[in-house]
Formats: structure tokens, sequence, C-alpha cells
């Protein structure tokens, strides 16, 4: 009798390891889920996709430092500090930041007395959110701020997000949310030069819930970043894209149908369904059909790589090609206005010229390229705007056009695509970033390059130029006209 009770009890054995070990499988993958969703995730204040706010008012944001005259128009776009105190005020439950800088208080207050006032004035409003019961978060990139310090200090929570571990690039991303409500995205990061000596562009949408949201979706990305060095191999269900190119959120910006939708870099950093800035940037440009304006700090469509020590660089097409499709095979008519300090470049004058060749000889081409030169140029005056505007759409994003930059560093884009306008049409964003961009192009500080001397330079390859005396800072190089 005790024979065949033996001979089953090792089978029986088995049987328990067997759903055992079936648990304790089940057991980690939903702690592992719910770890995804609910510690990674963020409350999203009761705000879904399905009752969120589409009807909203966008206004564009400038900084227009004081020593650069430009010609007075007749629709004023509000000023860069005057936008961010009104969002302030609007506060009532939270304040979500990112920015890679914080700088709102020079070192030197005898030097810059009244330039860095407007960036003083924005960081007492910040402190003074703890007094109003408001929730004030900031992701920024890893850096050691005494301003972080004392936000923190005034029951900020503060978060780094170390690009380093991840790309070895940096966080260049810079937006504002609001209640969950208004949003901020543009240039401009969290530096008293960026109210003084910097000309910034960005938009502030208001009572805009839906894309609140989904920028939101991105915040909780790089929240969920803080003292890490890789990213999730499970996503949070919080941080998954709304929207992207092909579904884009349909609104109502001011009297206008709209379509809009973010994206990210660099592609590590693009969450499910989430579209990559490049692949925005290329949606822009195929959609256009009359003409694209890009204001951008720099071009250069390179990217540095470090192989064993050693700098390899290569070319970087994504920009470029897409920019000659559109002039050649589709006629669309491009400007280019870069930037130009001691920083730029000396190959994105043999790439600019390259552009310019290809309208050669070709009836209903137009490539035009101009500088946007100020004297006496350094790092803290420089026109650090960063957009795109077509006859239909605009991207506004973070990145300077360098492939290095959409390779490596962390950026958030926003594009928004004119459907239709309303009944009573007023003036439209893209119409307000046109006539911004249009200001500038055909302002004093606006230059053409003389072609003799880029004609002179422009067959010299990579190595040649570094070790020339004009990229070790030599301005004759470039000559503006």
């Amino acid at each position: 009798m005790a024979g065949p009770a033996t001979q089953e009890h090792p089978k029986s054995q088995q049987k328990c390891i067997a759903i055992f070990a079936l648990v304790c499988c089940f057991a980690v993958l939903v702690a592992l889920t719910f770890s995804a969703v609910d510690v990674w995730g963020d409350d999203e204040d009761g705000i879904t996709e399905e009752n969120c706010s589409t009807d909203c008012r966008i206004v564009l944001v400038e900084n227009i430092p004081d020593d650069l005259h430009l010609h007075a128009e007749s629709r004023s776009h509000l000023p860069l500090s005057v936008g961010f105190h009104n969002l302030l005020e609007l506060a009532k439950h939270s304040v979500e930041v990112v920015s890679p800088v914080w700088d709102l208080n020079p070192w030197d207050v005898e030097t810059w007395p009244n330039t860095a006032e407007q960036g003083q004035l924005l960081f007492q409003r910040l402190l003074s959110l703890k007094s109003r019961g408001i929730k004030l978060k900031i992701a920024s990139s890893l850096t050691n701020s005494a301003e972080l310090r004392t936000l923190a200090d005034h029951d900020a929570d503060v978060r780094f997000v170390n690009m380093s571990a991840f790309t070895r690039g940096g966080l260049f991303s810079s937006f504002w949310i609001v209640d969950r409500k208004h949003v901020y995205i543009g240039s401009a990061d969290m530096d008293w030069r960026a109210f003084s000596k910097r000309k910034e562009l960005g938009v502030m949408v208001f009572n805009c819930s839906c894309l609140a949201l989904d920028l939101h979706r991105v915040f909780a990305f790089y929240w969920q970043l803080h003292h890490r060095d890789y990213i999730p191999s499970i996503w949070s269900k919080r941080v998954t894209a709304l929207y992207n190119k092909n579904n884009a959120l349909e609104l109502q910006l001011n009297a206008t149908w709209a379509t809009a939708y973010l994206s990210t870099s660099p592609e590590l950093f693009c969450s499910k369904y989430r579209t990559r800035d490049i692949d925005a940037i290329h949606r822009v440009i195929q959609s256009a059909e009359k003409f694209i304006y890009i204001s951008v700090t720099d071009y250069l469509p390179l990217v540095n790589r470090t192989s064993n020590g050693t700098i390899v660089t290569r070319y970087w097409s994504s920009i470029d090609e897409a920019i000659r499709d559109a002039v050649v095979l589709r006629g669309v008519r491009v400007r280019l206005l870069i930037n130009f300090w001691k920083q730029t470049h000396p190959l994105t004058f043999n790439f600019v010229t390259s552009l310019k060749s290809l309208c050669t000889h070709l009836r209903n081409c137009s490539v035009e390229v101009r500088f946007f030169s100020i004297k006496d140029q350094n790092e803290h005056g420089l026109n650090h705007n960063k957009y795109m505007v077509t006859d239909n759409a605009v991207y506004i994003g973070h990145h300077a056009w360098v492939g290095s930059d959409f390779t490596f560093n962390a950026g958030v884009g926003l594009v928004i695509k004119i459907t239709h306008a309303l009944k009573e049409k007023g003036v439209t964003i893209l119409e307000d970033v046109q006539a911004a961009f249009e200001r500038d192009w055909w302002s004093r500080y606006a230059k053409s390059l003389k072609g003799s001397k880029i004609q002179e330079e422009k067959y010299r390859s990579p190595q040649q130029v570094e070790k020339s005396d004009e990229y070790r800072g030599r301005k004759e190089w470039y000559k503006p006209s």
C-alpha cells in the first residue's frame, strides 16, 4: 500500500515547484507593470484624453533686447517676461518646469544692474509659489545650481536628468505646464539673459488641457529618470504619447481650426507612439507648398562621435536632403536665417553655399541664406530662435539644426498645422510667426555673405578647416556684407 503513494510523491513535488515558479513569475510581472504605471507615472489631476479641452488660445511670445532696433510692427507680440508672469498669475495648483539652465540671478549684479531685473523678478515669483499653496516641480540637467537649492528649500520638488549617462549629450528642453491647462514651449531657458540679452521666440497656449496633458507626459518621462542611468524596459502608460504625426490633436486656436502634436529627441527618449523631432521636421518640410522659412542658432548637417578616443565626423543628411528635395523637386521657396556668432562653425558656410548652388540655371528655384549678425555679438547677445514656418504649418523646437544635437541631446518640438479658419477670421499663429521671421529677415542685422570669399574656401576638407587660423576665431573668414 505504501508503494504507489511513494511513487506519486515526487510527481506532486514537481507540480508544486512548477506552480510556485509560475506564481512567482506572474507576481514579478505584475510588480513590474504596476511599478511602471504607479511609481513612474504621476497623477494627472483627473484630466483624461476624453474630458480635456481643445478650445484654446495661443500667443506668440518674444524677447527682443533693448539695444536691438527692429522695425516696429503693427502687431506686437507678448514680451516673454510678461508671458511667464501671466502664467504664474493663472496658477492655482501646480507649475511644472523643464529647463537645462537655472541662472536667473547673475553673479555680477553691479555689471548687469538693469538687464538682470526681469530674471530676478521671475525667480522671486517662483519662490512665492509656496505661500500660495502651489506645487512647483522642476526637471533640469545635472547641474550644481544655487538657485535650484534655494527653490528646493522653499518646497519645490527638483529632479535631475543625467543625459551623459544615456547618450553623452545634454538636456536642451525648455517648457512649462501650469495646472495641466496652460503651456509654454520655446527657445528660452531659465536664464536672466533670455529676458534681456538674447533674442528668444516661443508660444504660450492657454486653456488647452489636451495639449498640456500630452506635454505633461514628456515631463513625466524626464521625472522618472531621476537617479537613473538607463531607460526602463517597461514603459509607463502615463508617458505614452497621446498624439503624433499620424494622429494629431484636433483643436481650435483662437479663431482657427488646427492640428497639433509634440515630438521629442533623441530617439532613445521617444516613448511609445511619440514622433521623433527629425520626423516632425520632415513632415513640415514635405507638406509645404509655397515657402519654408527657417530661423536657427546654427545649421550644420554633421554628427561628431567619439570612437576609441578619436572624434569621427559624418554627414547627417536628414534635414539637408529634405530641404534639397523641397527646393529642386517641388519648387518651394526656402529662406534660411542663421545666427552669426563666435561659435559658428566654418563648415556652415560650405553647406549653405551648396544649398544656394542648387538653383544655378534652374527656373522657379529659390534658396536664400542670411546670417543674423549683431556687432560685437557674443554668447550673451544672440538670436536664440529655433523654429520653422511654412505656408501651412509651424515647428517650434529646442535644437539648433545640428546633427549632433538631434542625435544626442534631449529636446521637444511642437508642430501646429492650420486646417481652416472660422468665419470671423483673425490673425493665425502661422501669420504671427511668419511676420516675426520677415521682420528679422529684412532687418539691418540679416546679412548675406560675400560670395567670392566663400568660393575660395568651400572645397577645403574638414581637417583643413579645423587646422586653419579662421577656425581658431578669425572673423575675417566670414566677412558679412
